[in-house]
């Protein structure tokens, strides 16, 4: 039998997956939290969802605070406020008891980011002798030239690409789709890779992907880290790198060379420009410097 909290969550999902467009993950984290406040409730006989109330909601967040960090419970209070703000819209609640609770501070780790000469080395490091040494070339070129996520490179289709507009077609979070600008050493690396490497590693079945493995198929997740790791290693870098390390240095890059934020935020495909501050550091001597070189009252003028 259908609860009265099965039914709320089930519509706010719902609601989620069709208006917002989200994707499967961040929907299965939003079903998780409200699983969660779903037994705890049940467990506490809070049968409805309307009859929730800001104590109660406190007491959950205390004890749920006990197995979550700062950016979970964070994370946690953003899914109660959405749905509980959906089940007012929809008459399901008389009130939104989250109106009186307050966000937990949420950490901002600094994202780890490569310097200009960690990049060139390790751009310079796959071998352009053979096959596997173009695909390699071309997937880091791609992934620092373009700031994709490891999925969204794994997702390339020969079709995706236009090399004679030099622009590439990305499907992001939520299936959302965006186009993005294919530098010339992107489009460099990824006509090399095209001619004579993919070819070589192309199987009996015909793939449509860009990035194909040794048998042929489609490149995982999996294979861009180890293939990363280990250039990383060979260009004698020695903190981890990861691609997100390369999504980093993309923005990064970007800002110090004096692109708008909002520009680097649709470049990353972020919808909150929250997330791209969060993924887009710059160090304190670029940020001094822009103040100096931008600000009318930042220089003291001598008197004549």
């Amino acid at each position: 039998m259908e609860t009265a909290w099965d039914s709320g969550v089930a519509a706010y999902l719902a609601h989620l997956a069709a208006e917002k467009g989200l994707a499967r993950n961040s929907l299965l984290a939003y079903r998780r939290d409200l699983a969660g406040l779903r037994r705890w409730a049940v467990a506490e006989r809070i049968v409805d969802p309307g009859a929730v109330r800001d104590a109660d909601l406190r007491r959950f967040l205390i004890a749920s605070a006990q197995r979550l960090g700062p950016r979970s419970r964070a994370r946690l209070l953003s899914t109660l406020r959405g749905f509980f703000a959906f089940l007012v819209a929809e008459r399901l609640a008389a009130a939104d008891p989250t109106q009186t609770l307050l966000a937990p501070r949420a950490g901002r780790p600094l994202p780890r980011v490569l310097n200009r000469a960690q990049i060139e080395r390790l751009l310079d490091t796959p071998p352009a002798g053979e096959p596997a040494g173009l695909r390699d070339r071309a997937i880091l070129e791609v992934l620092y030239g373009c700031g994709l996520r490891v999925s969204e490179l794994c997702g390339l289709d020969v079709a995706d690409l236009d090399l004679a507009a030099r622009f590439v077609r990305v499907l992001g979070k939520g299936d959302k789709e965006r186009v993005l600008p294919l530098g010339e050493p992107a489009a460099r690396a990824v006509e090399a890779w095209l001619a004579p490497g993919r070819p070589a590693c192309r199987g009996k079945r015909p793939s449509p992907a860009l990035f194909l493995n040794r048998r042929g198929g489609r490149i995982t997740r999996v294979g861009v880290w180890q293939l990363l790791k280990r250039h990383a290693r060979a260009a004698r870098i020695g903190a981890a790198v990861s691609p997100h390390v390369l999504r980093h240095t993309f923005a990064t890059h970007l800002l110090e060379g004096g692109a708008d934020l909002r520009v680097v935020q649709a470049l990353l495909g972020h919808a909150d420009l929250s997330t791209t501050e969060i993924y887009t550091h710059v160090d304190r001597s670029f940020v001094a410097e822009a103040y100096r070189s931008a600000h009318p009252r930042a220089r003291v003028r001598r008197r004549a």
